[in-house]
């Protein structure tokens, strides 16, 4: 019996976890598509393009996560009040120069990466290999993006 209390709390941290992420996810993808809209200077025509692949790709991801939410019988957070009550990534503050907004970029990949292996952690632990599997290869297309903006900046 107390193993099954345990595995409900475990889901409960994972069914967190992936609000959490949620709500990180609408917030970049704000912040990106704010950096899309307001780049300027020499640089404009890649940064545009590459905002605009960025906040798709981090669609992409929300919507993934939101549903998995769903398929465990868990509740996504689907209002700009939760997402800003339960997010660890900031909104943008807007006048930021391009190299901040890739700087800023990295830094919220770098904590999506973080929080996805506690996130693969958990699920491993609540024996939810599905959830950690789509952890696993967010956190992996993170990694190339941040990568790829490292190598912009330097």
């Amino acid at each position: 019996m107390a193993k099954s209390t345990n595995k409900t709390q475990t889901k409960t941290g994972v069914e967190q976890i992936l609000n959490r992420q949620v709500a990180n996810l609408n917030v970049m993808y704000v912040k990106i598509h704010n950096y899309h809209w307001y780049v300027t200077g020499p640089n404009f025509f890649s940064l545009h393009v590459k905002f605009e692949e960025l906040y798709n790709a981090v669609t992409l991801q929300m919507d993934e996560i939101a549903e998995r939410l769903l398929t465990i019988k868990g509740s996504p957070a689907a209002t700009m009040k939760e997402y800003l009550e339960l997010a660890s990534i900031q909104e943008a503050a807007g006048g930021e120069d391009t190299k901040t907004m890739v700087q800023n970029i990295i830094e919220d990949f770098a904590t999506l990466s973080e929080e996805y292996a506690e996130g693969i952690e958990a699920a491993d632990e609540a024996g939810d290999q599905p959830t950690a599997d789509m952890l696993t290869g967010f956190q992996a297309d993170l990694e190339k993006h941040m990568w790829m903006l490292r190598s912009y900046l330097a």
